[in-house]
C-alpha cells in the first residue's frame, strides 16, 4: 500500500453565486434556487462570466441529502442553500431515510435545468457529492465518526445506501443529457477523516462506486473526480495515470472533453480552478 497524499486544494467549499451573477439577473432569492429555468438563467451567466466552455449545476452541496428528507436552508443572493439542522441520531435514522424522488423538488427541477441547458447546445456539469458531504446535512460529524468506530457494520449499511442513490442519481443525469459528472467529497477528505478512514472509503465505497459510475456514462458522459479522491485512490493503488496527448495549452475542462472517448474519468484538477491549463497531454484515471 502507498502512501495518500492530500491535494491542496482552495475550492472545497466553493459555493453561492457571486453578486455579479444576481445583480446582473435581478432574480427573487432563495426563489430562484427552486425552478429550472431560474436555475438555467443563473448557470447561464455564470459561464458567460468566468468565460468557461460549461454550466454547472447545483449551485450547492447539499441537493442529494435534501432529496433524502435533510432539512436545508435555501440562503439568499449570495450564500447558497445550505444545511440548516440535523434530522438523525443513528445510522438506523439514516436507513430508513426514503429512496430518492428523482420526479419532484429541487433534484427533479436540477434535472430539467440540465436538460433544456443541453437541448441548447452547452456542455453541462452536474455536481455529485460523496457520502461525508450528505452525511454533513443529514448528521453530526461527531456521531458520524463515533459510529464508524462504534458500529462499522451499519455505517457500511449507510454507505452501501448512498452508493446505490448516487447510482441512481447518474443514470437519471445521463437520461437527462448531461455530459459532465463531478463527483466530489468536501467533507470526506483525508486532512478531516484522516488515513484510516481514507483508506476504509477508497477500498469500501469510492473504487466499488466508480468502477459502476463508469459503465453507466460509457459513451454517453465524462467524470471528473475531485484531485482529493484521485489522489487517495492513487495512495491505495486502486487507480494510475494514464497520459494522454492534447493540443499543446488547453484549459482542463476542454482537454478533457476533447479527448473523453479516451479518457472517462479524469481527476488531476479541481474543475473549479476554472483558470488550470495542461501541457501537451492530460491525465486520465484508470481504475486497477
Amino acid at each position: 500500500m502507498g502512501k495518500i497524499v492530500d491535494f491542496q486544494c482552495t475550492y472545497d467549499n466553493a459555493v453561492g453565486i457571486s453578486g455579479a451573477v444576481t445583480e446582473k439577473l435581478n432574480l427573487t432569492f432563495p426563489d430562484a434556487y427552486l425552478h429550472w429555468d431560474t436555475m438555467a438563467k443563473i448557470a447561464l451567466e455564470i459561464k458567460r462570466q468566468e468565460d468557461v466552455c460549461f454550466c454547472e449545476l447545483p449551485f450547492c452541496h447539499t441537493l442529494e441529502a435534501e432529496a433524502m428528507g435533510g432539512i436545508v436552508n435555501l440562503g439568499d443572493a449570495l450564500t447558497g442553500p445550505r444545511a440548516k439542522e440535523y434530522i438523525c441520531e443513528t445510522p438506523e435514522d439514516i436507513l430508513a431515510l426514503p429512496e430518492i424522488d428523482y420526479e419532484k423538488g429541487r433534484i427533479s427541477e436540477t434535472l430539467k435545468a440540465c436538460k433544456y441547458l443541453r437541448e441548447q447546445g452547452e456542455n453541462v456539469v452536474l455536481l455529485i457529492s460523496g457520502p461525508f458531504t450528505i452525511l454533513n446535512v443529514l448528521m453530526d460529524a461527531r456521531l458520524v465518526f463515533r459510529f464508524m468506530r462504534k458500529t462499522p457494520d451499519k455505517m457500511q449499511q449507510v454507505f452501501d445506501k448512498f452508493a446505490e442513490e448516487l447510482l441512481r442519481f447518474i443514470e437519471k443525469a445521463v437520461d437527462n443529457q448531461v455530459n459532465i459528472i463531478s463527483y466530489a467529497d468536501s467533507s470526506g477528505g483525508l486532512n478531516i477523516i484522516g488515513p484510516k478512514n481514507t483508506e476504509y472509503m477508497m477500498e469500501n465505497f469510492t473504487y466499488p462506486f466508480l468502477e459502476r459510475a463508469e459503465k453507466i456514462v460509457a459513451g454517453k458522459a465524462q467524470i471528473f473526480l475531485c484531485p482529493k479522491i484521485s489522489f487517495a485512490l492513487l495512495g491505495t493503488e486502486k487507480m494510475r495515470w494514464k497520459d494522454i496527448p492534447v493540443e499543446e495549452s488547453m484549459r482542463y475542462v476542454d482537454a478533457a472533453l476533447s479527448v473523453k472517448e479516451q479518457a472517462p474519468i479524469v481527476g488531476q484538477m479541481c474543475i473549479k480552478n476554472t483558470g488550470f491549463r495542461v501541457q501537451k497531454e492530460i491525465k486520465a484515471v484508470e481504475l486497477v
